[in-house]
């Protein structure tokens, strides 16, 4: 990369409002605290997020197949407390935001922020008033599904050969829905099949967000959303994060790099203008395989880490976006609708 862009890159990471809708970093510390590693976060991850520039990270509590249904919930009520501890170790330089003003605090405190999301309502099974219990521990966001059938709803499959069963959202989804909105909670479609994403665009009275999703018309699978699904976002004055995952970006048949990646941006811009693209990288590259992640550790992401956003930022300047609308899609626009739904 040319010097120049490279400095100017990292300028202007330095000086936006960089957010990352989607990081499963609670199953990382917890696994590896179970493992006998402790700073986790400072040791490992830290340093990568701030030398990125980004300020936030919403933090995915993702539970393994093996875990279900008898220890969902306890699995997640342990990554919460796991990654408490690391927060409180590090003596108020990393924030748990439970609040809108905890977010809007981070520059001036010079704080690096976590937001807690649920990858899946598979921990609340179908007792919906456990849901306001994740919410006083600090959980902000409510994926609906993984890619599996829940209480709540049915997950998309990650393939087109996958057999889709077509069922949208439960009695009990729906009144998910209605609980996380009136809670304060963002909804997130990411993972949920095209009929539940449906019944949420009806249902729903506020922004969603598809945290960790790219576009389906220049990658076929069903883990992407089509133009009319982004468009109905849109309408929505909802935002999607642009996935870095390699199976997400393209298929298999060439390697995928940045310049993919930066084509799912330029669709969403096209399909449904600048205010409503992200950042929702949702590395996995650098985790192990502990259980059942095959299919996701098989791929790759095709850029190395947090600490090369300058490489995406750099590609988005010489695609010729403006500065203002880079700091839109680096967190300007996930800020917008955090700010009209998060108290």
């Amino acid at each position: 990369m040319d010097q120049e862009l490279a400095r100017k890159a990292a300028q202007l990471n330095a000086n936006s409002f960089v957010v990352d809708a989607h990081f499963d970093l609670p199953w990382d510390v917890a696994n590896q605290r179970e493992r006998g590693h402790k700073d986790v976060l400072a040791g490992q991850y830290l340093d990568r997020f701030r030398e990125g520039g980004f300020n936030l990270i919403v933090a995915a509590i993702f539970i393994e197949n093996f875990f279900l249904p008898e220890m969902g919930l306890r699995r997640a009520l342990d990554q919460i407390s796991y990654l408490a501890e690391e927060v409180e170790a590090l003596s108020g330089s990393v924030r748990l935001c439970r609040r809108l003003e905890d977010i809007r605090q981070l520059e001036t405190n010079g704080q690096f922020g976590l937001l807690l999301s649920l990858e899946g309502a598979d921990p609340l099974q179908n007792d919906l008033q456990l849901l306001r219990i994740f919410y006083d521990l600090g959980v902000r966001a409510l994926g609906l599904t993984w890619s599996r059938r829940n209480y709540a709803a049915d997950g998309c499959a990650f393939s087109t050969a996958a057999e889709d069963r077509g069922n949208g959202l439960t009695a009990f989804g729906r009144s998910l829905v209605a609980k996380a909105e009136e809670l304060g909670m963002l909804i997130d479609v990411s993972h949920v099949n095209e009929a539940g994403f449906w019944d949420v665009i009806e249902i729903a009275r506020k922004p969603i967000v598809a945290s960790h999703s790219n576009c389906r018309a220049l990658a076929d699978t069903p883990r992407n959303l089509k133009d009319t699904q982004i468009e109905a976002l849109a309408e929505r004055n909802g935002v999607m994060g642009i996935n870095a995952i390699s199976a997400f970006v393209g298929d298999g048949s060439q390697q995928r790099g940045v310049d993919d990646l930066l084509d799912h941006v330029d669709h969403v811009v096209k399909i449904a203008g600048i205010r409503h693209v992200g950042i929702g990288f949702d590395f996995c590259s650098g985790f192990k395989n502990y259980l059942t992640l095959d299919h996701a550790l098989a791929t790759y992401d095709v850029l190395p880490g947090h600490h090369h956003l300058k490489d995406f930022t750099a590609g988005l300047i010489e695609r010729g976006y403006s500065e203002d609308d880079t700091r839109l899609i680096l967190g300007g626009n996930f800020l917008r609708v955090y700010d009209e739904i998060l108290r």
